[in-house]
C-alpha cells in the first residue's frame, strides 16, 4: 500500500496598504501641474506683495490713512472688507490686514477647491483614475496625494504672504497671523472639497458644492460684518470670518483659527471615510433618473446644448438673484448711513447720491459674477470635448459651427437672462425695504444691471476665441479676466494704477448708470469686440482638432 503525499499550493495575492503609491502619484501631480501650481503660488504671492505695499502708496500720511480708514469703518465698508478691526486707530499694517487680507483668503480658497477637484473627481470622470488604480495603488493614494499637494501649495503661498508683509515693515507676529489665516482657510476648503468630490459624480458638481459653500460663507460674512462693528453673531457662522476674527495687528488672536483647523481635519477625514463607501467613478448622492424616452427637442443641437448647460446656469442664476435681492434690501440701511459716510466713499460709490452710487456699484459687482458664470459654462463646453461627447455629437451629420454655435447661444441667452433677473432682484429688494419713493429705484436698478451686458458679452467672446484657437489657455485667462474685473471694480479707484492697467478691465469702460448717463460708444465698442471674438472663435473651432490640448 503506497501512501501518496498531497501538496497544497497557496497563491498569495500581492498585499499593499491603502496608501501605496502616494509618493509616485504626488510626483506625477507635481510634474503634470508644475505650470498651473507655479501660477497659483505666484499669483497669490504677487497679490500679497502688491496689497502690502499699495496701502503705503495710497495713503502717504497719517491724515490720509485715517480718512481712508473711515471708509471701511462704516456698515457698507465692513460689508466689503470685514469686521473693521483697527479702523478706529489705523496703521498701515492694520489697514492691510483688515482691508485686503480677505481677498487673499478668497484666492487661496479657490486654489484649494480647483486643485482637489482636478486631481480627484475630474480624474475619475475622465477614466484615468481607473487606469491608475489598476496598478499597485492604494485606495486612498489619490486623495492623499491631492491633499498633500494642496497643503503644500497653501503653505508656500502663505509663506509668500508672510514675507510680503515683512518686506513692507509690518510686525512679525501679526504678519504671521495673516499668513496663517490664509493657510487655515485653504485647508478648510480643501477638506470641504474632499467631501464634495465623494458626493457628486462630476467635477462640475463637486466644484459647485465647494464653490457654493465659499459663496455662502462670503455672503454670511457680509451680512454679519455689516450689522455690527467687529462682526455680529452671524459672522461666526462663516469660515472666512473666523480668519478675520483673529484681528491681526490689533488683538493678535490665534484661537479663532482652531475652528478652521478643526473643520479641515473633520472634513478631510470625512472625505476619506466617504471614499470607502462608494465605487470608483460613482457618487454617494444618487443621480436623478432620466426619462424613459427623450424629448424630441433633445435631438437638435440647440436642445442638446440646453440640456447640457442649463443646470450650471440655473445654479448660478438662483444664487446671484438671491444675492442681488439681499443687496437691494440694504438700500434703506444705505440711506440711513448716507450722511455719516466719509467723502472718500465716492471713489467706490460714484456720484453725489451715495445710495444710487451704491446700487450702481452692486449692479457692476454682481455682473462680474455673471461673467464668471459664463466662463464656467464655456469651460463646460470644453469638458464635452474631454469626455468625448462632442465627438459623438459630431459623428452625425452636424456641422461644427452648428454644434458649437448652439452651445454659445445657450450661454449668451442664459447670462443675459441672468442679468435681467439680477436687476429685478435688486429692484424688488429695494422696493420692499426703502420707506419713501422706492419706486424710483426699481427701473434704474434694472437698467443698471442690463447695461453690463456688453462687458459680459466681451468676456464670452474673448474666452470663445481662446476655445477656438488656444483651448488649453481659455479657462485660465477667462478666470483671470473675471478676477481682475472683481479687484478693479472694488479697489480700482483706490489703487492709483496706471491708466493702461485700468483700461484692461472690460467692465471699467461702461458708464456707471444711473450715476452717469449712458455712454453708447463703449457699449458699441464692447459689443463689437464680443461679436468679432465670437466669430473668430467659431473659425478656430472649425479649423482645429477636437480635444486639442
Amino acid at each position: 500500500m503506497s501512501h501518496g503525499s498531497s501538496t497544497t499550493t497557496t497563491s498569495h495575492a500581492p498585499s499593499y496598504s491603502s496608501l501605496t503609491g502616494t509618493g509616485m502619484l504626488l510626483r506625477f501631480m507635481l510634474r503634470r501641474d508644475r505650470i498651473r501650481t507655479l501660477a497659483w503660488v505666484a499669483g497669490i504671492g504677487v497679490m500679497g506683495f502688491y496689497f502690502a505695499q499699495a496701502v503705503q502708496v495710497i495713503a502717504e500720511d497719517p491724515e490720509s490713512l485715517t480718512s481712508l480708514a473711515g471708509l471701511y469703518a462704516d456698515p457698507v465698508g465692513r460689508m466689503m472688507i470685514g469686521p473693521g478691526y483697527g479702523m478706529d486707530a489705523p496703521t498701515f499694517e492694520r489697514f492691510f490686514a483688515s482691508g485686503y487680507a480677505l481677498y487673499i483668503y478668497l484666492l487661496i480658497a479657490l486654489c484649494s477647491v480647483f486643485t482637489v477637484v482636478r486631481h480627484t473627481r475630474a480624474e475619475e470622470q475622465t477614466g484615468r483614475a481607473e487606469l491608475v488604480r489598476a496598478n499597485m495603488v492604494g485606495r486612498h493614494a489619490t486623495l492623499t496625494s491631492a491633499v498633500l499637494l494642496t497643503t503644500a501649495i497653501n503653505g508656500v503661498a502663505a509663506v509668500l504672504v508672510w514675507v510680503a508683509a515683512l518686506t513692507a515693515g509690518y510686525a512679525m507676529h501679526g504678519s504671521l497671523l495673516v499668513a496663517a489665516g490664509g493657510l487655515a482657510v485653504g485647508l478648510f476648503f480643501m477638506g470641504a472639497t474632499a467631501v464634495a468630490a465623494q458626493l457628486t459624480e462630476s467635477s462640475r458638481g463637486a466644484s459647485a458644492f465647494a464653490g457654493g459653500l465659499l459663496g455662502l460663507a462670503f455672503v454670511v460674512r457680509m451680512a454679519g460684518d455689516m450689522a455690527e462693528f467687529g462682526g455680529s453673531a452671524l459672522s461666526w457662522f462663516s469660515p472666512l470670518a473666523w480668519a478675520q476674527q483673529t484681528a491681526p495687528f490689533v488683538y493678535d488672536r490665534w484661537w479663532p483659527l482652531l475652528f478652521l483647523v478643526a473643520g479641515a481635519v473633520v472634513f478631510t477625514a470625512l472625505g476619506f471615510w466617504l471614499s470607502t463607501r462608494r465605487d470608483l467613478g460613482a457618487s454617494l448622492m444618487p443621480t436623478r433618473l432620466g426619462r424613459r424616452e427623450a424629448q424630441p427637442w433633445l435631438g437638435t443641437p440647440l436642445g442638446l446644448a440646453t440640456h447640457t448647460l442649463r443646470g450650471g446656469l440655473r445654479g448660478w442664476g438662483i444664487a446671484l438673484v438671491l444675492v442681488a435681492f439681499m443687496f437691494g434690501s440694504y438700500a434703506q440701511t444705505m440711506l440711513e448711513a448716507g450722511d455719516s459716510l466719509p467723502a472718500e466713499l465716492s471713489q467706490i460709490f460714484a456720484g453725489e447720491d451715495l445710495m444710487v452710487g451704491y446700487m450702481s456699484y452692486m449692479a457692476l459687482f454682481i455682473a462680474v459674477f455673471v461673467a464668471a458664470a459664463s466662463v464656467s459654462s464655456l469651460q463646460q463646453i470644453r469638458g464635452e470635448e474631454h469626455r468625448g461627447r462632442a465627438e459623438y455629437a459630431l459623428s452625425v451629420p452636424t456641422h461644427r459651427t452648428t454644434w458649437f454655435g448652439a452651445h454659445l447661444a445657450v450661454v449668451i441667452v442664459g447670462v443675459f437672462v441672468m442679468l435681467e433677473l439680477v436687476g429685478l432682484g435688486m429692484g424688488v429688494g429695494a422696493v420692499l425695504t426703502v420707506e419713501h419713493d422706492a419706486g424710483q429705484y426699481f427701473g434704474q436698478l434694472f437698467v443698471a444691471s442690463v447695461m453690463q451686458a456688453p462687458a459680459v458679452l466681451a468676456t464670452v467672446g474673448i474666452v470663445t476665441l481662446l476655445l477656438g484657437w488656444l483651448p488649453r489657455a481659455a479657462a485660465g485667462i477667462g478666470w483671470l479676466i473675471v478676477g481682475f474685473a472683481g479687484v478693479m471694480s472694488t479697489f480700482g479707484g483706490l489703487l492709483e494704477l496706471p491708466q493702461f492697467v485700468i483700461d484692461l478691465n472690460v467692465f471699467g469702460h461702461l458708464a456707471e448708470y444711473p450715476v452717469e448717463d449712458i455712454a453708447w460708444a463703449p457699449v458699441l465698442m464692447l459689443t463689437a469686440i464680443g461679436v468679432a471674438a465670437l466669430l473668430v472663435g467659431l473659425v478656430g473651432f472649425n479649423r482645429r482638432e477636437l480635444n486639442r490640448v
